[in-house]
């Protein structure tokens, strides 16, 4: 009778991981066919995936609307409020000129001859808060006049400009992605920020070698260097631009160190109350707006609009990648995966490695580190990643693997290709390369970071 029972239990048990994992693939599945072979808008593919994932899993229909409004509301709740202020804080440094102010101090600084790591170094700090694409396009005019004047390729400086705004872009909150992933994960942002800066440096120094390296068999001169883009506004002071800017990540990882601590005065009260993420970025907001004098309503409000919409698109994606993640948690893929010694093995290439399939298949870095973090997000204890260290590590992972590989299918790098006229075959061998360099340099600095927090 035991054996029976015994035989039983086994075959359901197989059944059951048998039908979880064919549930995972075919949302996996659903979601890069929509996105990529169908241009369905993410938000439907996530929505549409949730469905079917909980169908195969034989929840009922009333049970997966109930778990995907829980996620979806878990995401809007711990992130809405950080995805509008950091988008509003990107629009308002791009207006005022703060961004082209940090640029034109940084080239000083290194000099005309390291015009190139000058842009990457520009695109490392102006992307802490502004998203890539926006951030590119925004600096494209003085990329152009730089490369007129020191007569650089216009590979080497825009792969450079590019690779330093994707480091950050792909491991730092308050970035979609990687926010979104910190929350699924249940990782701290503060520290999340700090060990991101120490991963993103050497990445985007490795990409930016690569860039200064291959781009060099590019020498052409396209019609778009021919264009210089005058730009009239008067551009704060170095200290008003970067301030906006470093303050808020000061202020976010300090909290992360002090939060929890024994030793609490009013100092330190001020301290973990202003590192609060949306209190940090509202600073920003606030030291913002001090970069330009003579401000009018409507032209606040204007960009008040602009920052809400731009974040309300993200946002609606980050959600629905909650809903999925949360009918993939009713499905308790980690107590099935927790005793498979191979999933032990991979540690943080697990990650890693579901985020790179995942963004090469349909482009999104963003959406490619939402996705994986649901899928992860019930491996931590198998893949030993179940600390709080661990989810760092996990998120930086995967952060990793978002980088690579971009080609045709990702927006950005059409944005770089069509702003400095650089052709397919020069992207593919110099920006594309330069990320998949990135993706690995991040991934090894990644595996040292854990061998002294882990």
């Amino acid at each position: 009778m035991s054996l029976h029972y015994l035989f039983y239990y086994l075959v359901c048990m197989i059944a059951s991981f048998t039908q979880t994992m064919i549930g995972l693939l075919a949302g996996i599945v659903i979601i890069i066919l929509l996105t990529t072979k169908f241009k369905v808008h993410a938000f439907f593919a996530l929505m549409f995936a949730c469905f079917v994932t909980g169908l195969i899993l034989q929840m009922p229909v009333d049970s997966i609307i109930s778990t995907m409004k829980d996620g979806f509301g878990n995401i809007m709740k711990s992130l809405g409020f950080i995805i509008v202020l950091g988008t509003t804080l990107g629009v308002l440094l791009e207006h005022t000129g703060s961004t082209k102010a940090m640029a034109g101090f940084i080239l000083k600084k290194v000099g005309e001859k390291k015009a190139a790591l000058a842009m990457s170094l520009t695109g490392f700090i102006v992307g802490l808060p502004v998203f890539c694409d926006s951030g590119y396009i925004v600096l494209n005019g003085l990329n152009k006049s730089l490369i007129r004047k020191t007569r650089i390729p216009t590979v080497v400086m825009s792969v450079s400009l590019a690779t330093g705004l994707a480091s950050v872009h792909c491991l730092i909150p308050p970035h979609p992605g990687a926010a979104a992933a910190a929350s699924t994960i249940g990782a701290d942002i503060g520290a999340l920020i700090l060990y991101g800066i120490i991963v993103a440096i050497p990445a985007m120094l490795a990409a930016h070698w690569w860039a200064a390296t291959k781009g060099k068999e590019f020498t052409y001169l396209s019609d778009e260097e021919l264009i210089i883009e005058e730009d009239a506004t008067a551009h704060p002071s170095p200290f008003q631009a970067f301030l906006p800017v470093i303050l808020p990540v000061i202020l976010i990882a300090s909290r992360s160190f002090l939060i929890g601590g024994t030793n609490v005065n009013f100092i330190t009260q001020i301290i973990t109350t202003s590192g609060e993420p949306v209190i940090a970025l509202s600073v920003g907001i606030l030291l913002a707006l001090n970069c330009k004098r003579g401000w009018k309503m409507p032209v606040l409000g204007l960009l008040s609009s602009e920052s809400v919409e731009k974040a309300g698109s993200i946002l609606v994606i980050i959600a629905a990648g909650g809903a999925f993640g949360a009918i993939l948690t009713a499905a308790k893929l980690g107590d099935h995966l927790s005793g498979i010694t191979a999933l032990q093995s991979m540690g943080i290439l697990f990650p890693f490695l579901i985020t790179s399939i995942l963004k090469t298949a349909q482009g999104s870095s963003t959406v490619a580190i939402i996705t994986a973090a649901s899928i992860v997000q019930p491996f931590l204890s198998p893949l030993g990643l179940e600390s709080e260290t661990g989810k760092i590590i996990c998120v930086l992972s995967m952060g990793a693997g978002s980088m690579m590989i971009s080609h045709a299918n990702d927006a950005f790098f059409w944005v770089i290709s069509k702003f400095s006229g650089i052709p397919m075959n020069a992207m593919l061998k110099v920006y594309t390369t330069a990320m998949v360099i990135m993706a690995l340099v991040s991934l090894f600095v990644i595996y040292i970071l854990s061998l002294f927090i882990l």
